[in-house]
């Protein structure tokens, strides 16, 4: 699919985001190792987390969905069933990462893949310290398909090499069956969605400054009924889209401000966006607000160190806003980009470098030169739903008519996007 767009002449009106990605997994996960039904509303029904759903019912655990709303009926720790056949996660790094840690600690053995793409994706990080732990799992190159055989796991106490909610969350659920403690110490904070909702429903879990404790108990986790908050990834495009534009008003509603994932907001305001936070709240143990965005001057800045992690997926994105910022913009220590759903450092240089950016690649990020406008001009997303995204937003302010090949990547993450694109024109 292939999607033109143009620059409008004004962009004003108010978004409600979709669910919070990783919130909707973990709803998922989590209640399925609880004992008793759950509700979640606001489920994000998108191809990421419709694939957790479905490795979930393979496994025994009984999932009813209609659109937005999911109910869970937990089995408890010990209730997973063996699946009968291999277990998809398609191109979710999320579900792959966190099934691993949920299956190691299951007394069978079962296989996980993916699509292409998640099967060239690096599996090491999550292999080592379930391993550690006692579960035996074999990957081709550290790679899916990854064959699992799990139980009698022990307690490790570990250092991520880095910062990763995925593998720490992988961790946790491994050591929720684990003979003792389990200490994970982190090297910067990332998202802490995993250790929230583990508390929320009962598990002792500890969580002091970078180190996380998790001692395992003999009783059930409770289930949790949860509204999910608005993806603040999803909304980094909006909060750009305003920023940049000439003649913008955009009011986000319902957004998940969680700090370990805020980063965004503090990027964009350290460029100089003038965004305002609006009725502030919390919800499900999730802080949430609505984001007000307008029109505003940017200037270059250095990004890297301890935020990089809370602002790893939104940097396609913020990359745009470097673009048409005055002076430059330095993006350092962010090498996991290299291994997303594609190589994000190359593709977003390559990209937007077709539109008439000035961008630099690093081994570890990217340098970015503000150019005073954009031209639109063919580019493809690479099948990477954020970098789709990404060029849509610059397409925005480009000159002329941007056209984004392998469109449809959106429905990854944004089934609406291009419907939500329209509404502000």
């Amino acid at each position: 699919m292939e999607q033109g767009i143009r620059k409008p002449l004004t962009l004003r009106g108010e978004i409600t985001p979709p669910a919070d990605k990783s919130i909707s997994h973990r709803s998922l996960i989590l209640n399925s190792l609880a004992e008793g039904r759950a509700h979640v509303s606001n489920f994000l029904p998108s191809e990421d987390c419709l694939s957790t759903l479905s490795c979930l019912q393979a496994l025994g655990v009984q999932i009813e969905r209609a659109g937005s709303e999911v109910s869970i009926s937990g089995v408890g720790r010990k209730g997973f069933a063996p699946p009968a056949e291999t277990l998809d996660a398609g191109n979710s790094g999320t579900t792959m990462r966190l099934m691993a840690g949920l299956l190691a600690a299951r007394r069978f053995t079962s296989t996980i893949t993916g699509d292409e793409s998640l099967r060239s994706r690096p599996m090491g990080r999550v292999i080592e310290p379930l391993s550690l732990m006692g579960a035996s799992i074999n990957g081709d190159e550290n790679k899916a398909p990854l064959i699992i055989a799990g139980g009698n796991l022990r307690g490790i106490h570990y250092r991520l090499p880095v910062a990763s909610a995925q593998v720490k969350s992988a961790i946790l659920l491994a050591a929720l069956l684990a003979e003792g403690n389990t200490v994970i110490e982190e090297p910067a904070a990332s998202r802490d969605h995993t250790e929230r909702m583990l508390r929320a429903m009962g598990a002792k879990i500890e969580s002091k400054r970078l180190t996380i404790t998790l001692t395992p108990t003999s009783a059930a986790l409770n289930p949790l009924n949860l509204r999910v908050p608005g993806d603040i990834s999803s909304t980094a495009f909006w909060m750009v889209a305003g920023a940049i534009h000439p003649d913008a008003s955009i009011k986000i509603s319902n957004v998940g401000i969680n700090p370990t994932r805020n980063g965004i907001v503090e990027v964009l305001q350290s460029m100089g966006a003038g965004i305002i936070i609006e009725n502030q709240r919390v919800e499900g143990d999730e802080p949430v607000a609505d984001l007000l965005i307008e029109s505003s001057f940017l200037k270059g800045i250095a990004i890297g160190g301890d935020i990089i992690p809370r602002v790893i997926d939104e940097i396609p994105v913020i990359a745009v806003a470097a673009s048409v910022a005055e002076g430059t913009t330095t993006i350092r220590d962010a090498s996991e980009l290299r291994v997303k759903e594609t190589d994000r450092i190359s593709a977003t240089a390559t990209e937007l470098t077709k539109l008439g950016a000035q961008i630099e690649e690093l081994p570890d990020g990217m340098i970015i030169h503000g150019v005073t406008k954009l031209k639109g001009n063919r580019c493809d997303s690479c099948g990477d739903h954020r970098l789709a995204m990404a060029l849509a937003i610059a397409g925005l302010i480009a000159e002329g008519e941007t056209v984004i090949a392998n469109a449809e990547a959106v429905n990854i993450s944004y089934p609406g996007f291009w419907d939500d694109l329209e509404k502000l024109q």
